[in-house]
């Protein structure tokens, strides 16, 4: 049975049902709830366009040109070709999208295809390699297809993910603290210097204009697909300056709390870990704006975002905490090793580097339960995720580890 609104462009589907005919369906809302519903079956030419919100809970076989331009929700079974612009939800252990370069958003399932591929999901197979950078390297990074790591002495290395290969190492600096990936270029804090340095991450030339001054003795950066912000430690504040020249956008900087020593985005907001305000503050990207802060726990030294919550690793407190990003609640607080200063998510985990345990803890991102600890090198502080494989900066022995 399909069911059309005479002036609000309504469609609802319900049941077994096959629509069919050349001319192209288009309305403002659909409903889909029987199963296997098949639109487009006897005419493979026919679109079908959805501009408002799409609730689709039966399994849904697309053979026309389909576009759904508004929020959107499957919890069946999807199979055509299907464009959407709009938000996605999908539901389902084991579900996943698959984007047009070939890689993979998994669900619920918690499993990586890559990492399955390479066995890396594996209790037996967690153990890695290690590859040796400059002394005491503090930060790491992936762009795609290499590993960058920062060292404390300002030294820079670019390795190849899939094998450690070193690229080669230069010194770019005087006590590098902290690196980001925007797409193009790789961008790392200078802490001695108060500056950051951008480079072309295809062959590592400076930018114009690098590097760029930000506040006093910077430790954090993180790009918000537009602009990079800089966490200022003793300035207490963070800078954000365009990706295209580096010149500081209006208002920068903006005040946060006592010593920020970490900073990540959510996709709207940027998040900023204080280290001796114990707490996080949640700035809005676009102009700064402050939208409140956020008790954690002693000393927050990093933090990620997981695509709905933020994770804060506490040094002082062996602890990380997990907050809703949407409004700051407080959803738990979960226990690592000893003084934990790196943080990533994996898509499914988070892993924390817990310097002085000279370990890496898995916790599942769904609940925070302890899902082991893997041994690493002396003290690892940076930690970077490339779409298999856990790498980690150990800082005490000049090495990196791949998980």
């Amino acid at each position: 049975m399909m069911r059309k609104g005479c002036g609000s462009g309504l469609f609802i589907i319900v049941g077994l049902v096959m629509v069919v005919g050349m001319a192209p369906i288009v309305g403002y809302a659909l409903t889909i709830s029987g199963n296997n519903v098949g639109i487009g079956i006897d005419a493979p030419t026919q679109a079908l366009d959805v501009n408002g919100n799409a609730r689709v809970s039966g399994n849904l076989t697309v053979n026309g040109s389909t576009t759904f331009s508004g929020p959107s929700s499957f919890s069946g079974g999807i199979s055509g070709n299907i464009g959407v612009t709009g938000n996605v939800t999908v539901t389902g252990a084991g579900s996943g999208i698959v984007f047009s370069d070939g890689s993979i958003q998994t669900t619920a399932s918690g499993r990586n295809p890559l990492q399955i591929a390479l066995l890396r999901w594996y209790d037996a197979n967690q153990a890695g390699n290690t590859f040796s950078t400059g002394t005491s390297p503090s930060a790491i990074a992936f762009d795609g297809f290499s590993i960058w790591v920062a060292s404390q002495t300002g030294t820079l290395t670019k390795l190849r993910a899939s094998d450690g290969l070193n690229f080669g190492s230069a010194d770019v600096g005087t006590d590098l603290s902290a690196i980001a990936f925007d797409g193009a270029n790789i961008w790392v804090v200078d802490h001695g210097a108060n500056s950051v340095i951008k480079l072309r991450a295809s062959d590592g030339v400076p930018a114009p204009g690098s590097p760029f001054p930000v506040g006093n003795n910077p430790t954090a950066v993180a790009f918000d697909g537009t602009h990079i912000w800089v966490a200022n430690f003793m300035s207490n504040n963070v800078m954000k300056l365009r990706a295209s020249d580096g010149a500081p956008a209006p208002g920068s900087p903006f005040p946060v709390g006592n010593n920020p020593t970490a900073v990540a985005f959510d996709g709207t907001h940027i998040w900023v870990a204080s280290l001796n305000s114990d707490s996080v503050t949640k700035l809005r990207a676009s102009d700064g704006a402050n939208l409140g802060s956020f008790s954690v726990g002693d000393r927050p030294g990093a933090i990620a975002f997981d695509g709905d919550n933020i994770w804060v690793a506490n040094m002082n407190s062996a602890t990380v905490t997990k907050l809703r990003a949407s409004d700051g609640a407080n959803l738990g607080t979960f226990s690592v090793g000893n003084t934990p200063v790196g943080i990533v998510f994996d898509g499914a985990n988070i892993w924390v580097a817990n310097m002085n345990s000279a370990t890496v803890t898995k916790l599942r991102a769904s609940d925070g339960a302890n899902l082991g600890t893997i041994a690493v090198g002396h003290a690892p502080k940076g930690i970077a995720f490339d779409g298999a494989n856990i790498w980690v900066s150990n800082s005490g022995d000049a090495t990196v580890s791949k998980l």
